[in-house]
């Protein structure tokens, strides 16, 4: 399956030669990824490295290695939490505020009900952002949807040194002047009254860009008249009006059509292999809801009957919707992410994994229902529809889902307080509401992250509190409701019983990640050599053209470093090649400058 794109509802495009005035200081963790553990119920120490800024930190341990083994399992109160076949959490700490430097978390060996946690093998995680300091300006541009994309690779797969801020009608290159609106590229759907979609259809949701060709979108269509929806593929013309790809899909552009009412569509995703879209009759009082598939000619492969999660009788009869969504779509290394600011309900599925085994049971990975006070609707003492998930009429809100590399998902969460989003594990198990440095209970739209190794990985959020409490007569569309950024990342690790400290560290040839990465100018490449010999340090640009050699010499068995000074390079993507004998390891890198 192709990686093309890091789905975060948010957006942005592709130039090396722009002079990066928005250049964001980059929150890093560093940590040992084995660590050796005796579960016997010892305090476990974790050094830890915190660099850029400062952060709040949650730590979580998993199983690792028995999500084939984990059936469709129900837990948590009310049933809340759901998983089939994914690794789960056995236990995490709240929110730890760290500044820059080195510190220490502890672990007591015991999972979340306080149990002593059995020998084995087990995954841990760190997951952190800045929730301490001021937002970095982005662009001036405001989001006019509730969820965008970035791309941060180009249609060969190649990293792009300025990742691009796509929304149905716009881009936006990272790294440009914030100030500068002259840079933002449009490109409408409709101008002066007229559309580029026929008599009586029109876009829903945010649009997709084409992973094989950045030049050309794909936006859900929706007829109501017809009761009918579909996918076109549309040109971006800069300047101008989109152009609709006659030549694409079953006829005159579009994709083969499905049922469809009118209602609050998420728009489409796509992984380069195929299409993703839903319908959400949230306002409809009978039951329905579905996942389409369609392939990247158009033609539909498959659909999900989404009711048996999206859909609550219920609910209805006590006076809430009879279905709860979805009306946000976000993808993220062809992990799927549904929520619908109508619903408690937020769901990771993974529909390959249905394409590949044909069984429906295998489409849902996770669900994060009412339960655990994350998002929840209705939980309060005096509710009226005590714990009714499908509530249109009360917070939080949550318009946007996004998620990171490791598979952590922020869901924002709108009328929850001075909440800025709740955060949910790998596994869907809800982590707390979080809240960056001077959050208000006033209006906001969403939270997206973009994490894909560029010199822009980060956390980048609206700031529509700035204009009050909601979208009403008293919000104020003149305050600063720009896009910012603040730093984000996670990174994995083993705990193990089975594996001493001398054997974690390597014992043969290793190349470790240069740091610092992202650097400017000067970086430390450091590396193992099982035996002495000849050793040969090469670095390639994103075309894979060796642009430097840092070192062509005879080393001494043992650990080695070396520094690459990029003073004479543009800031872009890099990679370094480390070549010992038979022996050969290639990592990635980032310049800023």
């Amino acid at each position: 399956m192709k990686k093309f794109m890091v789905f975060v509802c948010v957006m942005m495009m592709v130039s090396s030669a722009f002079a990066a005035e928005f250049s964001p200081t980059l929150l890093k963790l560093s940590a040992d990824p084995v660590i050796q553990y005796d579960f016997d119920g010892s305090t476990l120490e974790i050094p830890l490295v915190v660099s850029g800024s400062p952060a709040g930190i949650v730590f979580s341990v998993y199983t690792k290695g028995m999500a084939a083994d984990i059936p469709w399992t129900q837990n948590g109160y009310l049933g809340w939490h759901s998983v089939n076949q994914v690794d789960t959490c056995i236990y995490y700490a709240p929110l730890k505020n760290v500044q820059v430097g080195s510190t220490i978390l502890t672990w007591d060996g015991k999972d979340q009900d306080g149990g002593v946690v059995g020998a084995g093998d087990y995954s841990y995680y760190l997951w952190a952002f800045d929730n301490q300091g001021a937002k970095d300006l982005v662009t001036t541009f405001k989001w006019p949807t509730n969820c965008n994309t970035f791309i941060d690779m180009d249609e060969n797969g190649l990293p792009l040194a300025n990742p691009i801020y796509y929304d149905r009608n716009n881009r936006w290159i990272l790294g440009t002047d914030p100030a500068d609106d002259s840079q933002l590229l449009s490109s409408a759907v409709w101008l002066d009254g007229v559309s580029i979609f026929p008599d009586g259809w029109g876009s829903r949701g945010d649009a997709f860009p084409d992973p094989s060709d950045h030049d050309y979108y794909f936006h859900q269509v929706v007829s109501g008249d017809a009761g009918q929806g579909g996918i076109t593929r549309a040109k971006f013309v800069p300047g101008s009006m989109q152009e609709i790809d006659e030549n694409w899909g079953v006829e005159g552009g579009t994709s083969e059509l499905f049922t469809m009412i009118l209602d609050g569509e998420p728009g489409v995703v796509s992984d380069g292999d195929y299409l993703f879209t839903t319908n959400s009759p949230y306002h409809q009082p009978e039951p329905g809801g579905d996942f389409f598939i369609l392939d990247m000619d158009g033609f539909m492969v498959d659909s999900v009957d989404l009711q048996p999660w999206w859909t609550n009788t219920d609910a209805y009869a006590a006076g809430a919707q009879m279905n709860g969504g979805p009306n946000d779509i976000f993808i993220k290394d062809g992990g799927v992410y549904l929520n619908c600011h109508c619903s408690c309900l937020v769901q990771m599925v993974d529909p390959v994994r249905y394409l590949d085994s044909g069984d429906a049971a295998d489409f849902v990975v996770w669900e994060n229902d009412n339960g655990d006070y994350v998002l929840d609707h209705n939980f309060e003492e005096t509710a009226e529809k005590a714990w009714i998930c499908n509530d249109f009429n009360v917070g939080p809100y949550t318009y946007t889902v996004s998620a990171d590399a490791n598979a952590f998902s922020i869901v924002n969460g709108y009328d929850a307080g001075a909440v800025t989003f709740g955060l949910l594990g790998p596994d869907g198990t809800g982590m707390g509401y979080q809240s960056v440095a001077g959050e208000t209970a006033g209006w906001k739209r969403g939270e997206v992250l973009l994490d894909g190794e560029t010199a822009f990985d980060g956390l980048y959020l609206d700031n529509m509190q700035a204009g009050g409490a909601h979208y009403d007569a008293d919000w104020d569309a003149s305050a600063d409701t720009n896009t910012y950024f603040l730093g984000h990342d996670s990174i994995m690790g083993l705990i193990s019983s089975s594996v001493s400290v001398e054997a974690a560290a390597p014992a043969g040839f290793a190349v470790a990640q240069n740091s610092p990465n992202p650097f400017n100018p000067t970086t430390t490449i450091s590396f193992t050599l099982a035996t002495a010999g000849d050793v040969s340090v090469d670095v390639f640009n994103v075309a894979g053209q060796k642009v430097d050699t840092v070192a062509n010499a005879f080393m001494n068995a043992g650990s080695q470093s070396i520094v690459w000074d990029a003073s004479d390079f543009s800031a872009g993507v890099y990679f370094y090649t480390v070549k010992s004998g038979a022996h050969s390891q290639t990592m990635k890198m980032t310049l800023i400058k």
